[in-house]
């Protein structure tokens, strides 16, 4: 086996800048995540999915329970009144470290929301009523769309260009 070895100061300096930025990628990582965030609320307000499908509306028997109950209609899918007073859309949060960043809710029927659930999946209520009390369909508004891929890698080979420009 033939071996060469270059020992170049210049070369062996800029991969040591790489390699030192390599375990704390916080900045992009935090540049990723508000990226991320506004494409999820942009979505959210449009009522696509990240592949860009446009979220099943909301049906007649979910508008006749809101004018029962006396709430106010919004008939945009997942926009209504919310039992905490704080909407879906509202709830959004990113988070972000070293070498990771999530976006994501805290509300309990995000997963609902999100994947759907047939009438009744989740058991009956005191009164015997199925929960849910009919089917959801499925209306993802997380994920990773391809504008969101093209966005995070040139974030990322940004970072890279700078890492890679940087004298320390």
């Amino acid at each position: 086996m033939i071996t060469i070895e270059i020992k170049d100061d210049e070369i062996t300096a800029a991969l040591q800048r790489l390699a030192s930025h390599m375990t704390d990628m916080s900045q992009p990582m935090n540049a990723i995540g508000e990226q991320l965030e506004y494409q999820t609320e942009q979505r959210f307000d449009q009522g696509v999915s990240p592949d860009g499908i446009p979220w099943a509306p909301k049906s007649q028997t979910t508008i006749e329970a809101y004018i029962r109950r006396g709430q106010p209609v919004d008939f945009r899918p997942l926009f209504g009144p919310n039992a905490d007073g704080m909407p879906l859309r509202s709830s959004f949060f990113r988070n972000y470290g070293p070498d990771f960043v999530e976006i994501g809710t805290n509300k309990i029927y995000a997963a609902v929301m999100q994947s759907g659930a047939g009438k009744g999946a989740f058991g009956s209520d005191s009164k015997g009523h199925p929960v849910p009390w009919g089917t959801i369909p499925a209306r993802p508004f997380l994920g990773i769309s391809d504008t969101d891929r093209e966005n995070i890698t040139a974030e990322v080979e940004e970072w890279l260009e700078q890492v890679i420009e940087t004298k320390d």
